[in-house]
């Protein structure tokens, strides 16, 4: 690895000799590590732009030492967010904070064991320099103490005190987070938690793997900051979420005795729950048209029914299990009571209830013990329970109504189950991540072929271009019928419910758009002929003239000798004179670029009412004419389309760039544009945005077509995806990029102004008319 690292001897001798020795010897592990493309962008660019700060070389050596074990813990993002992190302190404190923050770092990601909890970490300190700045550097030295103790929410709730009791008492703020102060260690044993996960992390893999003979991956999820409890067990994908920390569960036993179970054994339950779902429940469940209560009580039933299959291969899962539910005839005839009563009766076969709705549950499921491998007798069980809870008159909430029964999920994975396929997913225990290796035309030229290799390969070599083989006129890729393999683009994605943003949520993929046929383009010159030659009288006006000279100037670059001479006949005639004498010559250009964004949805593929055209066949039009008006007034303009299919495969299209001439090619990209899937519009904005905004012009316009609202195949809620949208509007319009919407949905009044605002969108109730208002349109916004 030390060859590689003489390739940057430019950065070496910017760090200048001892940051220089320091990268040498972290190099090493740094390379193990860290991808090419995160070696150089995160790591040596990294140091270099901290030694650009000018704050000394102890800030460099530290970040050079400390990001290589924040990598190897978290991934190389991680040491992405320290880097942002520890820039955007540049100007709140000294660089030996900052520098404190670096060494410490490896200590958090390993502590935390999660990028969001490290990010969140982050933020923290970002709060504790407003509020408390002196307590930052005391509590960053000792905070593999703290977390040795506390959770995030735990050292939140800990620093926070801290920051309000001593807000002007800087002495004692400062002792406060050196734990030298009484009030310091009685917040910090009042926040302890018994059990850490990090702490058993390696035992419950251990004991998972023990028993099914595969990998598990978890990770730790913060709880509430407020109630002080941790989040419920949740799987996602192919990975575990538990609590970052469980204290031990006591209660009385009707008897009057003291039982207690240790949040070591709450672990190997919720552990074990989880599981059972990775393994024995293979296909999704359909929620549609199901109430709350209907859809609580299918997960109650197919809970049951995988744990029953575990218990069947090992019998010793109901010690640790049973313990845990403690719902007796005594708990109440409530909903969520009577839910943890059939729980308990379905596990237990000793337990006793007479309730008859308890009693008629318990009958059903041992009626199907013979197919429990089958899934299909759950959601007939589940549907018939609800319907008897609902004629015994029992209320069900869906936020006030959970069972309590603590180490069983939320049951969201059963209702959104998906086969992961993406890049870096977890199969069958095993992580796969692609290589992904930018080599010149010569490595690829020596580049010896595996037979047999797709784009699912552990390594793809990528070139910058199409590869063309002695004088052909179409790439190796296009003689195979492949596209390169596209690159990923993430983006966060905006949760209304929360009110916080999911980052690198959704997956941006820009696609290889297929040709067509010039003569569709051909054809829809010649249909629109008359339109054409409309517009032509507004390309005209809207055309930059070159220097227009403006009279009747107060000040200007010389006199109008007109105006002066009958300003001063005005004066020999005793009148007030115009004083208005000057010219001023004005170079009229047109500083404007603009992104036309498509939506390429399934829904564009149906037909408009009263035409024989399609959705999509009218926007093709529509975009032509508007092509070829922005071609002769000269505006910079690229054609995008979008459609998607789930979170992880947001499909994008370049047809047309900024810097790609609008000829034959791109004409027959147009000609070859089709619709299909769904219409995740937020990421497809994002993406869009993040193009635009490298234009260098003054006045940026992003105009979208669509025929529907947001959505998508994996969200059922409505709004989700609207509020998403319209975060990524807000953002695109801090940053001085205008969006409009052009839409075509006769509804869309009841949701395109709140995305949009209330004067960027404009509704077509008449479709067919589409391909003469777009150009109009956008000679109207651009005047």
């Amino acid at each position: 690895m030390a060859v590689e690292l003489e390739k940057y001897q430019d950065i070496l001798a910017e760090l200048g000799e001892h940051a220089g020795e320091v990268l040498r010897a972290s190099w090493d592990e740094a390379a193990r590590v860290f991808t090419p493309r995160g070696l150089e962008n995160d790591y040596l660019n990294g140091a270099t732009s901290l030694k650009s700060l000018g704050r000394g070389t102890d800030l460099v050596v530290s970040f050079i030492q400390s990001a290589p074990a924040v990598a190897r813990e978290l991934g190389e993002d991680a040491v992405h967010d320290m880097l942002a992190a520890g820039i955007k302190m540049y100007s709140k404190t000294s660089a030996t904070v900052i520098a404190a923050m670096f060494s410490s770092s490896p200590v958090a990601a390993t502590r935390l064991g999660d990028p969001e909890l490290f990010r969140a970490y982050l933020h923290l300190l970002d709060i504790l320099l407003a509020q408390a700045p002196r307590g930052v550097r005391p509590m960053l030295d000792h905070l593999s103490i703290l977390l040795g103790q506390l959770t995030l929410g735990g050292l939140r709730r800990w620093a926070l005190w801290g920051a309000q009791a001593h807000k002007t008492d800087f002495d004692g703020q400062a002792k406060y987070f050196a734990l030298e102060s009484p009030e310091s260690m009685g917040v910090l044993q009042k926040e302890r938690k018994g059990t850490l996960f990090i702490d058993v992390q390696r035992r419950i893999g251990m004991y998972l793997r023990a028993l099914w003979g595969r990998d598990f991956f978890m990770r730790p999820t913060s709880g509430d900051f407020e109630r002080r409890e941790g989040y419920r067990p949740s799987i996602e994908g192919y990975i575990i979420h538990l609590p970052d920390a469980y204290d031990d569960l006591v209660w009385l036993t009707p008897s009057g005795e003291e039982t207690r179970v240790s949040g070591i054994e709450l672990y190997r339950a919720s552990a074990a729950h989880a599981a059972c779902h990775q393994v024995y429940t293979t296909r999704q469940f359909d929620s549609a048209g199901l109430s709350a209560m209907q859809v609580t009580l299918v997960g109650l039933i197919e809970d049951a029914r995988v744990e029953a299959i575990a218990l069947k291969q090992f019998p010793g899962l109901g010690q640790i299990w049973l313990p845990l539910h403690t719902a007796t005839p005594a708990s109440g005839n409530d909903a969520a009571p009577l839910m943890a009563r059939l729980a308990h009766a379905l596990l237990d076969p000793e337990y006793f209830d007479d309730h008859p709705w308890v009693a008629m549950g318990r009958q059903m499921f041992s009626g199907h013990q013979d197919c429990l491998r089958s899934t299909e007798w759950v959601r007939e069980v589940g549907l018939h329970l609800a319907a008897e809870m609902q004629q015994l008159g029992v209320v069900y909430s869906s936020t006030a109504d959970l069972p309590d029964i603590p180490y069983r999920d939320d049951n969201r994975y059963i209702w959104e189950f998906e086969d992961i396929r993406e890049v870096g997913q977890v199969i069958a225990g095993v992580t796969t991540q692609q290589i992904r290796k930018y080599v010149s035309v010569m490595e690829m030229v020596n580049a010896i072929d595996v037979p047999g290799a797709g784009d699912d390969a552990n390594e793809i070599w990528v070139l910058s271009s199409e590869f063309f083989r002695d004088e052909e006129s179409t790439s190796l890729n296009q003689q195979e019928g492949r596209e390169p393999p596209p690159e990923p683009y993430h983006y966060p994605e905006w949760d209304y419910q929360m009110q916080l943003e999911r980052p690198g949520w959704c997956t941006v993929l820009e696609k290889r758009a297929k040709s067509g046929a010039l003569e569709i383009i051909d054809e829809i010159v010649a249909k629109h002929k008359p339109v054409i030659g409309r517009l032509k009288y507004l390309i005209e006006a809207l055309q930059p003239q070159g220097v227009q000279r403006l009279r009747k100037q107060e000040d200007g670059d010389e006199i109008d000798l007109n105006a002066a001479v009958r300003a001063m006949i005005e004066m020999r005639m005793g009148e007030q004179p115009d004083l208005r004498i000057m010219m001023r010559n004005v170079r009229k250009v047109r500083d404007l670029s603009v992104l036309l964004l498509i939506d390429l949805s399934e829904s564009t593929n149906d037909p408009v009412q009263g035409s024989e055209s399609t959705v999509l066949q009218l926007a093709r039009e529509a975009t032509v004419l508007l092509a070829d008006a922005l071609n002769k007034i000269g505006d910079p303009f690229a054609i995008h389309g979008f459609d998607s299919n789930g979170r992880h495969d947001v499909e994008y299209f370049r047809y047309k760039d900024f810097d790609a001439a609008y000829n034959d090619h791109a004409k027959s990209r147009l000609a070859g544009m089709s619709g299909q899937l769904s219409t995740r519009m937020g990421a497809a904005i994002r993406h869009a945005g993040s193009i635009l905004k490298r234009q260098p012009s003054n006045k940026k316009l992003l105009l979208v077509i669509t025929d529907g609202e947001p959505a998508d195949n994996d969200v059922r809620d409505p709004q989700y995806l609207r509020y998403d949208a319209k975060k990524a509007v807000e953002e695109l319009t801090q940053i001085g990029i205008s969006p409009y919407c052009l839409s075509l949905d006769p509804r869309a009044d009841q949701y395109v102004s709140r995305i949009f605002g209330a004067n960027n969108y404009v509704v077509l109730d008449q479709v067919q008319r589409l391909p003469e208002k777009l150009p109009i349109l956008y000679m109207g916004l651009t005047r």
